[in-house]
């Protein structure tokens, strides 16, 4: 049984300034990277621009307010992320301590577990089912012809 988790990087004060990690950091991520595709563990993972190029959408009802960055706080938001597939929870923290320091200073990695179609329930019609799997696999197949 395996699971998909997301493994959140938080952004600290000097990544929302878009000050950008040196080479010895860039190998060293780099070299991880390796050893989590060679593991079969990582599906995805990326660094994401300071949140001043971002803009955040509000929902209201059928309001909807754009807001354009920086937003406050760093420590609330999202420098990069992975997307695993573990055995457990235990094995995803075994492997995040193993990873470099993303960040020069202090910096927080956060473990969230994905929701898998079973975890929804009845609610999950087997229509809502089948049209998920659906997208799931075109969305797959999508990804793989535009990486050529």
């Amino acid at each position: 049984m395996s699971m998909r988790v997301m493994v959140i990087v938080k952004a600290t004060t000097d990544s929302e300034a878009g000050k950008m990690p040196g080479t010895e950091l860039l190998a060293a991520m780099g070299n991880f990277n390796e050893e989590l595709v060679k593991a079969g563990i990582m599906l995805a993972g990326e660094g994401l621009q300071p949140s001043a190029k971002g803009k955040r959408v509000r929902f209201a009802g059928s309001q909807r307010t754009v807001t354009d960055g920086p937003f406050a706080q760093p420590e609330e938001l999202v420098a990069g992320f992975w997307l695993w597939q573990v055995k457990s929870m235990d094995e995803a923290v075994e492997w995040v301590k193993r990873c470099p320091n993303p960040m020069e200073g202090e910096s927080d990695i956060e473990i969230r577990p994905l929701f898998e179609l079973e975890d929804f329930g009845a609610e999950l019609t087997p229509e809502l089912r089948e049209q998920e799997e659906r997208l799931r696999e075109q969305a797959a197949r999508a990804a793989r012809s535009q990486q050529g």
